[in-house]
């Protein structure tokens, strides 16, 4: 019973008796069986957290911020991938929930009529990232994706650069917030919104695909905004086999801000947003709601900075 209460919480047993479990447990190699605890308390303290993807650094520092959080208040996390497909989230969604997490981190807003009712009747609290605006399940904590876009192609607009062109991979709900703040932004200086679009996973060669495409299509093009760093990277190498001049020629921008646009010559100009922070707020959102108190702000915005580099 003693040992029982140990592996429970250390603290309910005394310091010495703590010490002595605490060596048996490494001389035996003992790995706790958390199975009993789950059937007897209908409790995992685990977090379920669904990303579209983990090869995309963007999830990987949510992820990250999240644990900074989990971690200190002895939850795990459970993680699945799904690769932007809603029919492989609603599964994953199921394997998740038969194994009793606590809350539920979600990346998206689209979900099958199956997910959102196996959530309802989960009735655990639900966080969804990456976005501030759309209507979420339960608590959102995210960034105003169409306003980022938007700034970022004013000011494209304003360095000179009128032949905008945007280019867009998956075609993901973010991507299309992406290209709505976009075509905002040109119609309100009187320019045309031109838009190179591919349903292929992005990716430094896409990139440069896309910018071939619309060199073709658009040989006028003078900019260029990216749904990302990775095709706004491609293209800067597809700009250096050309022999086109960056920004001088066409200008070039892209999205998140990640390390590899700010180590090249120009610095890539981009969107920085709060990944790390989002990952942080939304475990502590749900953390409160799992305590029983209450959120005063179910839906928060973090914002986002323009980082003008030298590639506009």
């Amino acid at each position: 019973m003693t040992v029982s209460r140990y592996l429970r919480d250390p603290n309910q047993v005394s310091a010495t008796l703590r010490e002595k479990i605490a060596a048996a447990v490494e001389d035996l190699g003992y790995i706790p069986n958390r199975a009993p605890d789950i059937l007897s308390n209908a409790t995992s303290r685990c977090i379920g957290i669904l990303l579209p993807s983990l090869t995309n650094q963007v999830f990987a520092e949510v992820l990250r911020g999240v644990e900074s959080v989990t971690d200190i208040h002895g939850y795990q996390t459970m993680l699945a991938h799904y690769g932007y497909s809603p029919e492989r989230e609603e599964e994953r969604l199921t394997s998740l929930l038969s194994w009793n997490i606590d809350g539920l981190i979600l990346a998206e807003r689209q979900h099958t009529p199956r997910t959102l009712k196996m959530i309802a009747v989960a009735g655990i609290p639900v966080v969804e990232v990456m976005d501030s605006v759309s209507p979420c399940i339960d608590m959102a904590v995210g960034f105003n994706n169409v306003e980022a876009a938007r700034q970022m192609t004013r000011f494209i607009i304003a360095k000179g650069h009128t032949h905008v062109v945007y280019h867009g991979a998956r075609l993901d709900e973010r991507t299309r917030m992406k290209q709505e703040g976009y075509a905002q932004a040109m119609e309100e200086a009187g320019l045309v919104p031109v838009s190179t679009l591919t349903e292929r996973a992005s990716s430094y060669s896409v990139g440069a695909e896309l910018l071939q495409q619309t060199l073709r299509e658009h040989p006028n093009t003078n900019g260029i905004f990216c749904t990302n760093d990775d095709l706004a990277i491609g293209a800067f190498f597809e700009c250096q086999r050309r022999g086109l001049r960056v920004p001088e020629d066409i200008a070039i921008a892209g999205f998140h801000g990640l390390d590899p646009g700010q180590a090249m010559e120009p610095q890539l100009a981009s969107v920085v947003t709060p990944r790390h922070a989002m990952g942080r707020v939304a475990a502590e959102l749900l953390l409160t709601r799992l305590k029983g108190d209450s959120v005063t702000a179910p839906c928060i915005d973090l914002g986002f900075t323009l980082l003008p580099g030298a590639s506009t």
